[in-house]
């Protein structure tokens, strides 16, 4: 099985880049958690509360071309049901288009009837993603902080 989620952002491609991959701003936008690691193919990385020992996912960097194309493996361990679910597969794909950034992201590698918690939270993501970059707001929908400590 196959998500695909595509947006618009008025933003540069490297800037785009740079909140996909700093921890810090990713916690903005991604329920408080941020992804620690390096950014080189066959790294591993984890996601995480910043501060918390807690492990909500392990990631390994498959393809890495700033700022058009990254690709990684993920096991989702915020729930039982998630991490049940095994390895999937992330591509964010980003393209210029004059003064915005085309972002896709394909969420895939999933099974058929794959737990919702594992590919769910994708537009309320990718949906901070786009406010923080374009307003400089967090956005502020259920859960979309679910993991922050402020």
């Amino acid at each position: 099985m196959e998500k695909v989620f595509e947006l618009f952002i008025k933003t540069s491609p490297e800037r785009l880049w740079e909140a996909i991959t700093n921890p810090e701003i990713r916690a903005k936008y991604n329920f408080g958690a941020a992804l620690y690691g390096d950014w080189t193919p066959g790294a591993k990385q984890e996601m995480r509360v910043p501060g918390a020992e807690f492990v909500l996912g392990e990631a390994t960097v498959v393809e890495v071309d700033p700022p058009r194309r990254l690709v990684q493996t993920m096991i989702a361990n915020f729930s039982p049901e998630a991490a049940a679910e095994g390895q999937t597969r992330i591509t964010w794909e980003i393209e210029q288009i004059e003064d915005s950034c085309r972002l896709v992201v394909t969420h895939d590698q999933l099974r058929e009837g794959a737990n919702e918690q594992v590919y769910g939270g994708w537009p309320m993501i990718l949906s901070g993603l786009k406010t923080w970059l374009e307003s400089g707001e967090l956005l502020t929908t259920p859960g979309s902080l679910m993991y922050s400590q402020g």
